[in-house]
């Protein structure tokens, strides 16, 4: 740490260290003139800078700034340099409006469809969140600006979202729900992290110490500063000693004074407020290394908002329609043609630059057809029928039609979950309609999250997943449209075929003030590939307007140790007849643990761009975590030596090419054996194998003569020795005390004591 900050807080009166550890404002913390330590300003974030131009309001509208697509999108790019390309343009708008730290991104899993954020976050697997947060902060960051990852943790529903005790098993915990937040802290230390407002496991997390300090500060390494979301503590001195360095919004007065009292009661060590106090100068003074001056380029970051767009939309369904060529007379049918949707409601909504509004840019491209607009639905959630009768109308006399349908924010937003999965009423009676008198019918859906298609997909020749598109997104879809764009997005979420089918739906929202997260590691692809639930559209799946073909797949090492890890290589050839990107996904399935593990997972992808014809060579390194799990009982991620299979993948469900390898696992883990455990458990323990190795002909044959063997069953009926392997040493033990000579549990201590002597 500098020696002018250490300087600074030997300086600071107890009082003004109180009030650096609270905002100021709602959107600034609390300077200090006399010496020389300035204010730090955040905004809301994550696809757009949302400042306001009174830091004391948090409701006023803000000032213009460019609306990228929203997380849902950025993540079916599955494009880091894009996305990082994107963090830069983030911080030089951050930069001209005199913005420190940028709240965002998200990186939370979509446990469920429903939650009403999901188009913040990412994706349902924490590997490819991570990737994309990393790469996101790493953007931001470059320019001499900071960034606010968020919420920490387990934000995954907006019911109860300040209260809500998030009840998580350890290992799902660190393998889903804070693999994403650990992927982007080590990769790109972000400056700041800001808690959840929720429990988990019955601690508020701005009060979770296990969470900020023994986890993220220690573990982890995190040098930065922890921040409340707003309005997230409920205990301002518990949160300081758990680690919650900065509370927000301010001011308030009365959390300073209490802090104050706190430190002279002797209630809170001052050390602890001196290291929140730290942490804080530290980034506030890099903060203002950055000067907070300048203009941006609108144009150009409109443009890479059209850019993120054109790799994000998906292209879920195509008969071979698109791309629309020589069509006289299009009818454009749905009220977000014109009113473009291109982002959800909350803290993240933005006043853009400028809109592209895809009735126009269809316009411009659509050389000398005729088009004609219905809106086909209200803005609101009545059914009107008249509105259905004119799309028919219109759709029935033109050569194709293109239908834009919304999911309305009354349905999707920040602040509440959404009911179910469906379009509203009126728009399914409108795809239903104009495709029965209009096979030639592509639907364009601007959303956050997956919606039920089951009811019309089948009646329609072309679906494109629009998502929540940014400012620039109707320049996008009329790309995709007439094929200047051959679309490469690809789902970073499962689609399923309907609510009942997702992991969480039994446990979804939660009552009586808990959610439990009962599905544990299995959430998204990882549930419907172990249950084999037919989906609608799998993880990683996305169409284009050419082909792929994948060969030579190759390893580096066919055996190889945990921490050398292994290189998977492909050949990727473009075999059609335009020019197009492809999305090369590994995943590893572990043939035997000794846990139970999801039938395979994401570690690696690559996306490639081709020309017609062209074949590139796409290398994936797979690391240590590749392969391993979180064992709870060692406290730490394991690998086990055995067979893996690494499947190279154009989807979670397309499998190009299995290789399989053996890794050799380099850990010498700590003996775990206590007074319960099982035969089986001391067998596979290196020590404590060796230490009962030489009793268990003894000990079986004991329980032999108490229960009989396999050819002569006991008067239960029960194949006893089956039972033997799964019962505690000390219960077996129990039975046969006749043939010991001493007491069960003194024996298994003893054994226990000679266990863990051996190195």
């Amino acid at each position: 740490m500098p020696e002018d900050i250490e300087k600074i807080i030997t300086q600071m009166t107890l009082e003004e260290k109180a009030a650096l550890c609270t905002g100021a404002t709602a959107w600034t913390s609390t300077p200090v003139d006399r010496l020389g330590i300035p204010e730090l300003i955040v905004s809301d974030g994550p696809h757009g800078v949302r400042k306001v131009p009174d830091v004391n309001s948090m409701a006023i509208a803000s000032l213009p700034s460019t609306c990228f697509p929203t997380a849902s999108c950025l993540a079916s790019t599955w494009n880091r340099d894009l996305i990082y390309e994107m963090g830069e343009a983030l911080a030089e708008e951050c930069i001209a409006m005199n913005v420190d730290v940028l709240l965002g991104p998200g990186v939370n899993m979509k446990r469920s469809p429903l939650g009403g954020r999901n188009f913040e976050y990412f994706s349902e697997d924490p590997y490819l969140a991570g990737e994309m947060a990393a790469s996101m902060i790493n953007g931001v960051q470059s320019k001499g600006v900071g960034t606010a990852l968020k919420h920490f943790a387990a934000n995954n529903q907006e019911f109860q979202r300040f209260s809500i005790n998030a009840v998580i098993d350890e290992r799902t915990l660190r393998e889903i729900y804070l693999a994403g937040f650990e992927k982007a802290v080590k990769q790109a230390e972000p400056w700041t992290v800001m808690c959840s407002y929720n429990k988990v496991n019955g601690t508020f997390a701005s009060q979770n110490s296990y969470l900020l300090t023994d986890i993220l500060k220690k573990e982890w390494g995190f040098e930065g500063f922890i921040m409340s979301d707003w309005g997230a503590v409920r205990d301002r001195i518990a949160a300081l000693k758990a680690g919650l360095d900065w509370e927000m919004p301010g001011p308030q007065e009365r959390r300073v004074k209490a802090v104050v009292e706190a430190v002279r009661n002797g209630v809170l060590d001052e050390a602890v407020l001196d290291e929140s106090v730290r942490r804080i100068l530290n980034i506030t003074f890099r903060a203002k290394k950055t000067p907070k001056t300048g203009t941006y380029n609108a144009d150009a970051h409109h443009e890479l908002a059209h850019k993120i767009a054109n790799e994000g939309m998906v292209l879920l369904k195509n008969n071979g329609l698109l791309p629309l060529k020589n069509h006289e007379h299009i009818a454009i049918i749905g009220q977000s043609a014109e009113n473009a949707h291109f982002q959800g409601g909350g803290s993240s909504h933005i006043n853009p630059t400028k809109v592209a509004v895809p009735f126009n840019e269809i316009k411009k491209q659509a050389d000398d057809a005729e088009l004609i607009y219905a809106p086909g639905y209200p803005m609101d959630d009545t059914f009107q029928q008249g509105l259905i009768d004119e799309a028919v109308s219109i759709a029935r006399a033109a050569d194709v039609a293109v239908l834009f349908i919304a999911l309305p924010s009354y349905k999707e937003s920040e602040g509440y979950d959404r009911a179910d999965m469906d379009l509203t009423e009126q728009q399914i009676a409108l795809i239903k309609a104009v495709s029965k008198v209009q096979p030639k019918t592509v639907v364009v859906i601007n959303n956050g999250a997956p919606v039920v298609m089951s009811e019309w997909i089948d009646g329609v020749a072309a679906v494109i997943e629009g998502w929540m598109m940014g400012q620039a997104g109707g320049i996008a879809i009329a790309d995709i449209l007439f094929g200047k764009v051959n679309p490469s997005g690809k789902l970073a979420e499962t689609f399923p075929m309907r609510l009942e089918d997702t992991p969480a739906y039994i446990n979804w929202p939660g009552e009586t003030g808990a959610v439990h997260y009962g599905e544990g590691l299995f959430i998204g692809y990882r549930y419907y590939d172990t249950k084999k639930v037919p989906v609608l559209f799998p993880f990683g799946y996305g169409l284009s307007y050419t082909t792929f073909e994948y060969s030579h797949p190759k390893v580096s090492a066919s055996t190889f140790k945990d921490v050398e890890g292994v290189t998977v290589s492909v050949d990727v050839t473009n075999t059609g007849r335009l020019a197009g990107a492809e999305i090369v996904q590994v995943y590893v399935h572990d043939r035997e643990c000794s846990l139970a593990r999801p039938e395979k997972e994401l570690k690696g992808f690559a996306k490639v761009f081709l020309e017609p014809g062209e074949t590139k060579t796409v290398s994936i390194k797979l690391d240590f975590r590749a392969f391993s799990f979180y064992n709870v009982e060692y406290k730490q991620w394991i690998t086990e030596t055995g067979e893996f299979d690494i499947l190279i993948a154009a989807s979670s469900t397309d499998i190009r090419h299995k290789l399989t390898v053996r890794l050799e696992s380099t850990l010498d883990l700590p003996c775990v054996l206590d007074i319960e455990s099982t035969i089986r458990e001391w067998v596979t323990d290196r020590r404590g194998n060796a230490v009962l190795t030489p009793l268990i002909k003894n000990i079986v044959e004991m329980n032999r003569q108490s229960f009989g063997d396999d050819q002569e069953k006991d008067a239960t009926g029960m194949d006893t020795m089956e039972m033997f392997y799964d019962m505690p040493l000390v219960s077996v033990l129990m039975f046969n005390q006749k043939f010991l000579s001493m007491p069960p549990e003194e024996m298994v201590e003893d054994l226990l004591r000679q266990a863990h002597a051996i190195k």
